[in-house]
């Protein structure tokens, strides 16, 4: 899935202002910079004038990041190096971790989206990709994640 939409998606389910953006992303690295004309440029669409794709390090910082935001930072652990390539498991795990959800949760985030997703699928898709049960997450499985912690977050959306 394009980092753009997710950027986007986490950006209307949690009502994120740029700074606010670029403040989640400094989170995970204070000597990360990232500037507001290059978070403008990855907000916009592919359609519309000035957009840029967003990089795997904007959206790798704003997902630790996030995870600091809401959880928390844990003093007792060293941080974490972030990631060079953003996969669409990997979001799905930041998110999981970030929002603190357990399976039940995720279960209940699909059904949501209208697009339930079994217990040995799920588990798959958490797994390392060397495991023989891992399963790449598609687009699709992705976005309906998305839509549906949307719904969990923002009911009246």
């Amino acid at each position: 899935m394009m980092h753009n939409t997710v950027l986007r998606s986490v950006r209307y389910m949690l009502d994120l202002s740029e700074p606010k953006i670029i403040e989640i992303a400094q989170l995970a690295d204070p000597g990360f910079v990232v500037d507001r004309a290059e978070v403008q440029a990855a907000l916009k669409k592919e359609d519309e004038e000035g957009y840029a794709p967003c990089s795997d390090a904007l959206l790798a910082h704003f997902l630790d990041g996030l995870i600091v935001y809401c959880r928390g930072r844990d003093e007792s652990a060293p941080p974490r190096p972030v990631e060079a390539r953003v996969t669409n498991n990997l979001i799905l795990k930041k998110l999981r971790v970030a929002f603190q959800l357990k399976d039940v949760d995720m279960h209940a985030i699909f059904e949501a989206a209208g697009f339930p997703v079994s217990k040995p699928e799920l588990s798959a898709l958490f797994r390392l990709p060397e495991h023989k049960n891992y399963r790449p997450c598609g687009d699709q499985l992705l976005r309906n994640f998305l839509k549906g912690l949307t719904l969990r977050l923002r009911p009246a959306a």
